[in-house]
């Protein structure tokens, strides 16, 4: 297995339960309130992690109460705390996430405070554990000065870096040139190129214009109807597995933690893919984002027995 970072953010999730979302100037009587550690580059550490991943996890955090929500975490399920930064006068980052009971669907936003103070001096200390990596993942909620440094390192080191391009920001194109995969959603895909992404041949042509900007391979994930996959000559649309929703707040960052283990274990993009779609699966079937990771056996367990009934 070789190892891998998660190079992101980390968010206290603030997170509240309703009949429906509400609409533009209206409230919204609540069913249900929960705060949890979260933050697009913790959950994909978390589901990395817990799906077996060698990983080294890089977030910044405020001195405050609600890093420990953090490196509680990280302490309960036995993840290496390293390379947790802190900031002196930022404090730990928050999303606040509506969440409609019915379909399961959300709205976040997000204050990424710490998250998006990661120095260059900070950045640069990591050579070391680049130097032992093989696959570095980044995402757009931590400081984009930071994410260009760390790519330029580790593409100097001949690493593969994904990009998960959420949540979306239009950074110079230049910044694609040389990564190993990205992995957008339908929204985030149409940001980027322009195509509005319904269909595989929708699919293959935004594909091609992300490769056309120095992108190794494609992944667009596209909700309850799968991914597609751009690799090697090859692309496809891989269908999700078929799971009853209660919370699909992190299932995009379920995904690509699973794909991060899958990856390191030597699976190809598509094997890989195919392994994200059963994290993601059941990782929507309980409430929250970090809390809500499945562990490795139950991921195998469960595209086991959804192969077996299929």
């Amino acid at each position: 297995m070789e190892k891998v970072i998660v190079f992101g953010s980390f968010v206290v999730d603030l997170m509240a339960r309703a009949d429906r979302l509400p609409k533009a100037g209206e409230t919204v009587r609540g069913n249900f309130f929960k705060m949890g550690p979260g933050g697009k580059g913790f959950n994909q550490a978390v589901a990395c992690h817990m799906a077996g991943g060698d990983l080294t996890t890089v977030i910044k955090l405020g001195k405050d109460e609600f890093s420990k929500l953090a490196t509680n975490l990280m302490d309960e399920i036995n993840m290496d705390k390293d390379y947790v930064l802190y900031s002196d006068d930022k404090a730990t980052g928050v999303a606040l996430i509506p969440v409609d009971e019915v379909s399961g669907e959300n709205q976040i936003m997000i204050v990424p405070g710490a998250s998006e103070t990661i120095s260059s001096e900070e950045v640069c200390k990591l050579e070391d554990i680049i130097e032992d990596a093989s696959y570095i993942l980044l995402q757009y909620e931590v400081n984009q000065d930071a994410n260009e440094l760390i790519k330029k390192i580790a593409l100097e080191k001949s690493k593969k870096v994904i990009v998960n391009t959420a949540p979306y920001v239009d950074v110079d194109k230049k910044f694609y040139d040389g990564l190993y995969l990205v992995t957008p959603n339908e929204s985030e895909a149409e940001s980027l190129t322009g195509v509005k992404v319904n269909d595989l041949e929708s699919c293959k042509k935004a594909s091609k214009l992300i490769k056309d900007m120095g992108v190794q391979n494609v992944i667009i994930t596209l909700g309850k109807e799968g991914v597609f996959v751009d690799s090697d000559g090859k692309s496809e649309i891989i269908p999700s597995y078929k799971v009853k929703a209660v919370d699909t707040t992190g299932a995009g960052d379920a995904f690509n933690g699973g794909l991060l283990a899958a990856l390191s274990e030597g699976k190809d993009i598509f094997s890989a893919a195919k392994f994200a779609n059963a994290t993601a699966g059941l990782a929507v079937t309980k409430m929250g984002t970090s809390v809500a990771m499945p562990r490795r056996f139950e991921i195998d367990q469960f595209i086991q027995r959804m192969d077996h009934a299929n």
